[in-house]
């Protein structure tokens, strides 16, 4: 089990993904956890808030405790599928821009 020791706001002023397009709000969330006989860190986005101090589960590899996985950030399947359809719109702009506009006309 991995233990949220800070929650922090972070607005993506200023930040941006592929092509310009700025990231949304969320929460910076910090955590720790036991493994290995060692206390590992690490850090994840959340659209929600996660309180200081909240129990989750966590998935380490045994023969290297630091490599984790968590399931508490679920925010990136709709921002990674709108950047994927963003790319793919880019690339056939593109492909139209190349080969002319009677590419999309025939």
């Amino acid at each position: 089990m991995a233990t949220v020791t800070a929650c922090h706001y972070e607005f993506g002023a200023g930040q941006a993904l592929a092509f310009g397009i700025p990231k949304s709000k969320h929460f910076q969330i910090s955590f720790n956890y036991w493994a290995g006989g060692e206390l590992h860190t690490g850090e994840f986005a959340s659209a929600k808030a996660v309180p200081q101090g909240t129990l989750f589960p966590i998935r380490y590899d045994p023969e290297a405790p630091h490599d984790h996985r968590h399931d508490r950030s679920g925010s990136s399947g709709p921002r990674s599928l709108f950047v994927l359809l963003s790319m793919l719109l880019v690339a056939l702009v593109a492909v139209g821009l190349v080969h002319g506009c009677d590419t999309f006309v025939r």
